[in-house]
């Protein structure tokens, strides 16, 4: 199929691209990479009446420090954060997730502003980003704003960004010393999204766990950071018997619902099995 007709913008700066949708209303959409709104206007499930295209706005594209973060422009590319050398000083469970986005082609043109809009329930940036607790910063032609990641998705597809508002920046928290990430998924093919994914961070002080962080997508409408969870487990020294226990309990914290091809007795498992996964890898890091 082909997409249904539209008028085609493409500003020349951020006011221009901010005054369209301001002046367009909601019938209007932005798009970058066009890895995910390409394909559904393809389909007729999205039909903008303007496709406003940002891809002139190459200073949205950047990686830099920002203080106890790293920040990255919304126009940043997948490659771009997964070949970043400053992602993979600071921001190790970030620099593992991206390079396992689509196929090569995908990394090339998705953007991380486009895929956290986006909202899809399994995909690893949205995960990352509520793991770590990152912060959006939306911009439109009246000010901006900044918004924590657990609170920018409220379901599948669905986030907090108005229709005249853009996502400008990310800030990642920068990793502490002595903190380990990992960064797991399992799907059916190459380049599919995951089934469940489970992200992780661990920081120790001694032998004891210091700070814990611990995220599963793939199991509800959007990704689920389990912070609660988690720091009822740290003050304690993570042996084999410290990873059980807890992936255990990830595993009955949550509550897929079955979709005809998996169950949500699947999802649960498979959680259980990623998270002790996860957790053995980040603490072998930080053994060796």
């Amino acid at each position: 199929m082909k997409p249904a007709a539209f008028v085609y913008l493409r500003p020349a700066s951020l006011e221009e691209a901010l005054d369209q949708l301001a002046r367009l209303g909601p019938g209007a959409k932005v798009i970058a990479g066009g890895q995910s709104l390409g394909p559904m206007m393809n389909m007729r499930l999205a039909a903008p009446a303007q496709l406003i295209d940002l891809n002139d706005l190459t200073e949205l594209a950047y990686i830099r420090e920002a203080g106890d973060w790293i920040e990255i422009g919304a126009l940043t590319r997948h490659y771009q954060v997964a070949e970043s050398a400053l992602v993979r000083r600071f921001c190790p469970l970030l620099e593992q997730a991206a390079p396992t986005i689509g196929h090569y082609a995908i990394r090339q043109r998705g953007t991380l502003g486009g895929s956290l809009a986006h909202a899809d329930p399994a995909a690893q940036l949205a995960l990352v980003a509520v793991t770590l607790g990152a912060r959006l910063k939306l911009v439109r032609a009246a000010g901006h704003r900044w918004v924590q990641a657990a609170d920018f998705f409220q379901s599948a597809m669905t986030t907090v960004l108005a229709p005249d508002e853009l996502v400008l920046s990310v800030q990642f928290p920068k990793a502490a010393a002595q903190e380990a990430a990992s960064f797991r998924m399992f799907n059916r093919r190459h380049g599919d999204y995951a089934i469940v994914a489970v992200a992780a961070t661990v920081a120790l002080a001694g032998d004891q766990v210091a700070a814990l962080r611990l995220g599963v997508s793939g199991v509800a409408p959007m990704p689920l950071s389990l912070r609660e969870l988690a720091q009822t487990f740290c003050g304690r020294v993570p042996d084999e018997p410290w990873v059980a226990q807890l992936a255990a309990a990830a595993r009955d914290s949550i509550s897929p619902e079955d979709d005809g091809r998996i169950s949500a007795l699947y999802r649960r498992e498979l959680t259980e099995s990623l998270v002790t996964n996860a957790l053995g890898r980040a603490l072998a890091k930080l053994n060796h």
